[in-house]
This record gives structure tokens, C-alpha cells and sequence, in this order.
């Protein structure tokens, strides 16, 4: 969802803000890289060549292994062709490790061991920059966030999927196989993989109130024009607005409110941040004590010795990374067996403790994922549920008839506040 703090957190600079406890903690964390018309169809993948697979092979050129592969990886789909050697794939940074930042994230290397498909890894760190590289480049899979997926369905640059050619798909819950930006008109294109939900976080007594976040005082809001659902979602919970039935779909009077809302508190003070250590440096060193963060962001000050408090209850937004094929990959049987791993456990378990966000896929939630699992509730099937998680604002009000403000609309209006 936009930004999300892409880039890894720095251990010694979060040490320094936070303190000695601070230290402690930054130097176990590795989570903080990141992180938001009918369509024309692409080629049907049923049209792709499948064969029985076979065992692959080594490749030559292969990422070679620095690290012990996962406990067990998943075995390739039998109606999958055989793979065309190489994949093409383009993600935000973090997304996919290969050892090189750090030898203990490595979840790309098994997949080649066991698929023989050598994956040509291609990373940006914004919706933006991604838009760009996927338009110019000949990607056979992409991973947007909710703002960029929903244009590309729109546009026919990504193709519907078959699941049955994705075993993992079936593990994920139903209330993210089914978000609305992730389905077109009966079918599938997205594969769910990583999401998060955002959290209004104060220290010590803060303001109450739903719209407490958009006073005057200095408080740090996410840098993404999406965040105006959250406006728009607090402007609900006051009464003098009525709700939003989707915060994600506002009407022009609705977009209105929610912008009216963000730019009366707006002030040299308040803060926009665009990763991980913005806001914990807003937080620690500044005159920040109220902000939209993450539960890894209340996780890492808990542990710092620093507890930070969130209302309990309140109605929250927040947003599912997917993985998409593009509407004419070259290797499309390595694309599936790709689709396939990453929402393996195998795969999402180590993606999930690297980048502080929650696994998609429940049966992840072990081993080195289990706390962040656990601080994002993700086996609460009632919690995932009350979130409002993100689609790409349409004037069709996301398919449900009416008038509705699209994104670009959205965008505009953030760029006015945020200048």
C-alpha cells in the first residue's frame, strides 16, 4: 500500500533512537523492509502447454545457495508444463531474499533448487516506480500493492489466474482470497501474500476520540493518498458524517470530508512518513507522540522498553500484497510453480519475519514467523474480518454502481496537502 517502509531498518540507527533496550532489540529485528470498465482478458492460462512435470534439473546459472533451504518446500503442481528456465519477476524491496542482505533471509534459492526456474529478480520500492518498470519491462509476475493491482486488472496487463494450478492458495482464509481487488467479474488475479493493518498509536494519555489522529498537535500519518480512508473512516465514528459503507469508495462529498478533515490539523508539525525508520525516529526523537503505525511498530517500542497504547476496538484499515501474472508472461509454467512457492508456508514464513508483516498463509505462523503471527492476529478469524482492507478507488464505487471518486481523484487531493 505505497510506501511501507521498504528499506530494511538499520539496527545501529534504531538502537540510537531507541535507547540501550533499543539496541538490544534492533540488533535481534530483522523485520522493517517495507511497506497500497472490464478488464481485457490476457491469454486464458488454461491455453498454456501443460505436460506431467518432471524432476528438474540443476540450472546452470542458478542464484547459488548460501543457506539452508526451509523445512519443507512445496511440490510443484502436476499439470504444470515443464519450466522455461528463467522467470522474470518484479517485487518492492524485501519481498524476495536471496541471501544477499543478510545470509539467514534466503527463500528464493530453494525455489530454484527445486523448480530449476531461475529467477531474474527485478525490486522497486514504490506503487510508482513499480508502475513504471512493469510497463517497460516483460515481467511474468509482479507483486503491486492494492493502488497499483486494481489499475492493472483494469488495464488487462495481468491475466486471471487458475488456482488449481496454485495448491497453496486454498490455506489462505477466505476473507483475503475474496477481497473485492483481488476478483474481476467472477475471476481471480490476485494471490495473497503479505498485508498489514494500520493502528492509531499513542504514548501515554492521549486524545481520544476517532478523529483524534488529525488535531493540531504533531502526530505522523502514512505518506499514501490511500490514507484518506482512514480520515474517512474516523469521520464515521464521530456522527457528524455519515459512514462510509466502503472507506476505500467515497462518494465527492465523502472525499471532500475526509480531505477537509486531514488539512485542518495539517502544520509544520505533523509529520509524513514513507518507511519504518521515519516514523520510528517521529516517534523517538521528535515531538511526535500519536501516529498511524503498524502492530510491528507497537511490537518494536514494547520491546525497546517503550510500550505505546492503541484503541482497542476501533475500526481499522489496512491492505494485502498480492502476487499477479502478467497478461503475457514468456515462462508462464515457471510463473505458476512461482505463484505456487510464495504462498507456500515455506515461503511466507521466512518473508513475513523479514519484513514485518503477516503471512497470508496461516500455516506459516511457526518458526521464525510466530510473533509476528501473533502481534497481527492473523489465526483471529473474527479480527480479519472487522478490517477494511484496500482497493483502488473507482468512480464506479468498485463495481457496486453509483458515483464514486477514483483514485487519481485521491491523488490529486494528496498532493495538495502533502506538497
Amino acid at each position: 500500500m505505497g510506501l511501507v517502509g521498504r528499506d530494511r531498518l538499520r539496527r545501529a540507527r534504531l538502537g540510537a533512537l531507541l535507547g540501550a533496550g533499543g539496541l538490544a532489540l534492533a540488533a535481534c529485528a530483522q523485520a522493517g523492509a517495507v511497506s497500497a470498465a472490464g478488464p481485457v482478458r490476457g491469454p486464458s492460462p488454461s491455453a498454456t502447454p501443460v505436460t506431467p512435470a518432471g524432476t528438474p534439473a540443476s540450472t546452470p546459472g542458478a542464484t547459488p545457495a548460501s543457506t539452508p533451504s526451509p523445512a519443507s518446500t512445496p511440490t510443484p503442481s502436476t499439470s504444470i508444463g515443464k519450466g522455461e528456465g528463467t522467470l522474470q519477476v518484479l517485487t518492492f524491496q524485501g519481498y524476495v531474499e536471496y541471501g544477499a542482505t543478510s545470509s539467514r533471509a534466503n527463500w528464493l534459492t530453494p525455489f530454484e533448487r527445486e523448480t530449476g526456474c531461475v529467477v531474474k529478480l527485478d525490486r522497486v520500492r514504490t506503487s510508482e516506480e513499480m508502475a513504471a518498470r512493469f510497463a517497460t519491462g516483460a515481467y511474468d509476475a509482479v507483486s503491486p500493492a492494492p493502488d497499483l493491482a486494481g489499475q492493472l486488472v483494469a488495464q488487462g496487463k495481468v491475466a486471471p489466474l487458475d488456482t488449481g494450478l496454485v495448491p497453496g492458495y486454498k490455506h489462505i482464509p477466505k476473507r483475503l482470497r475474496e477481497l473485492p481487488g483481488l476478483r474481476e467479474d467472477g475471476e481471480v488475479y490476485g494471490i495473497p501474500y503479505l498485508w498489514a493493518v494500520n493502528q492509531v498509536v499513542h504514548e501515554g494519555s492521549g486524545p481520544e476520540g476517532p478523529a483524534a489522529l488529525y488535531g493540531a498537535a504533531p502526530v505522523a500519518i502514512r505518506n499514501s493518498p490511500l490514507s484518506i480512508a482512514d480520515a474517512a473512516l474516523a469521520l464515521g465514528g464521530t456522527g457528524s458524517e455519515p459512514e462510509a459503507e466502503d472507506p476505500f469508495q467515497l462518494t465527492p462529498a465523502q472525499l471532500d470530508a475526509a480531505a477537509k478533515l486531514l488539512a485542518e490539523g495539517d502544520g509544520p508539525d505533523r509529520v509524513y512518513w514513507t518507511d519504518s525508520l521515519q516514523l520510528v525516529r517521529a516517534l523517538s526523537a521528535g515531538p511526535v507522540r500519536m501516529a498511524q503505525a503498524l502492530p510491528y511498530h507497537l511490537d518494536l517500542f514494547k520491546r525497546a522498553g517503550r510500550p505505546m497504547k492503541t484503541r482497542a476496538g476501533a475500526p481499522a484499515t489496512g491492505w494485502v500484497d498480492s502476487w499477479m501474472l502478467a497478461a503475457k508472461p514468456a515462462s508462464p509454467n515457471c510463473a505458476y510453480r512461482w505463484l505456487d512457492w510464495v504462498s507456500s508456508a515455506a515461503a511466507q514464513r521466512p518473508a513475513a519475519a523479514w519484513t514485518g508483516l503477516a503471512p497470508a498463509n496461516p500455516e506459516a505462523c511457526g518458526g521464525q514467523a510466530r510473533r509476528m503471527c501473533e502481534i497481527y492476529r492473523v489465526r483471529d478469524n473474527r479480527w480479519l474480518r472487522d478490517i477494511r482492507f484496500a482497493a483502488r478507488p473507482t468512480r464506479d464505487c468498485g463495481g457496486r454502481g453509483g458515483e464514486c471518486t477514483d483514485y487519481t481523484e485521491w491523488a490529486e487531493r494528496w498532493k495538495q496537502l502533502v506538497k
